[in-house]
């Protein structure tokens, strides 16, 4: 982080870093090509007061009560949006814009006025992610995987989001028919008996579970940068669907990868003290990763060309 002194790198941080980021990027391939990209962006304001409230209504910051906080919150703002669209007479991107924000701002406030000492959890924590202190204390090697009383000391967010990255991509693999048919005709897709307005909702869902899962790692405003960079870039790779979904995965793991690497190292190459945020630094190489595929991608002369189902 900045200003703090710098750590050497751990793998165990990295591994959450990656598997946070093909966790988002999985659903936000679907996201960006159904033209959906920015709620990723919503999601990630929505599920802070949920997360928060959470925490206060239990005392713990657990995968369980977070969810049910993000899903809550979710609601919350379905239902805010509708009444402000209503009352106020307004377009439903004006009612989204204003809902999304307030609770945002809702959730810092809630932060800066909760006693979280007790856990980390602050507004940094909150908005930038902490990866850099998720590491394994009890480690001493590589024996340390057949050591049980090393293993249980291991940070629980690697569980955490192994097991979304397992839940989304199950959900990927079973409707991935579907998801095909609806995301590129709608209109098709319900005529062969797809429920089109379910499956938009349980995708939006599952980007809200990737939001939370990822939330320690790059909190709840960088993840964005997770769902739609290595999308966007694998984008301009090809013309087909499941390859496009395969380097998403190899651009969300680069990302991650270089992103943490170069926060804890690039500083020192440059003669700097002190490390800079991890979260932050993925962001920067998805961003870098994303204009290099627009710049050199062979389909970035027709990225608008329909993919190839």
């Amino acid at each position: 982080m900045s200003g703090t002194e710098f750590v050497p790198l751990s793998l165990t941080p990295l591994l959450i870093g990656v598997l946070s980021a093909m966790t988002c990027a999985l659903p936000g391939n679907f996201l960006l090509l159904r033209r959906q990209a920015l709620i990723g962006d919503a999601i990630s304001h929505v599920v802070l007061p949920g997360i928060v409230a959470a925490f206060l209504v239990t005392g713990v910051v657990t995968a369980l009560p977070m969810m049910f906080g993000a899903a809550g919150a979710a609601v919350v703002a379905v239902v805010l949006i509708e009444a402000v669209r209503r009352l106020g007479r307004i377009e439903p991107g004006a009612a989204m814009g204003v809902v999304f924000t307030a609770m945002f701002a809702a959730g810092v406030l809630l932060l800066e006025q909760s006693d979280t000492s007790a856990v980390h959890l602050d507004v940094d924590h909150a908005l930038y992610g902490n990866l850099e202190s998720l590491i394994w204390l009890d480690a001493t090697g590589w024996g340390s995987l057949l050591d049980l009383e090393a293993l249980a000391g291991l940070p629980p967010e690697l569980g955490r989001v192994a097991v979304a990255l397992v839940a989304v991509a199950l959900f990927v693999w079973v409707f991935w028919r579907a998801l095909k048919i609806s995301t590129f005709d709608e209109a098709f897709a319900a005529t062969m008996g797809v429920r089109v307005n379910l499956l938009g909702v349980a995708l939006v869902i599952v980007a809200a579970v990737a939001a939370v899962a990822a939330f320690d790692a790059v909190g709840s405003i960088l993840v964005i940068a997770m769902f739609i960079c290595p999308p966007a870039a694998a984008r301009l790779m090809t013309n087909r669907l499941e390859h496009q979904v395969a380097w998403s995965m190899v651009f969300a793991a680069l990302s991650a990868t270089l992103g943490y690497v170069f926060a804890g190292y690039g500083p020192l190459w440059f003669g700097a003290q002190d490390a800079v945020s991890a979260a932050g630094m993925i962001a920067a190489v998805s961003g870098a990763i994303l204009g290099l595929a627009a710049l050199f991608g062979p389909h970035r002369k027709r990225s608008g060309a329909p993919v190839d189902a």
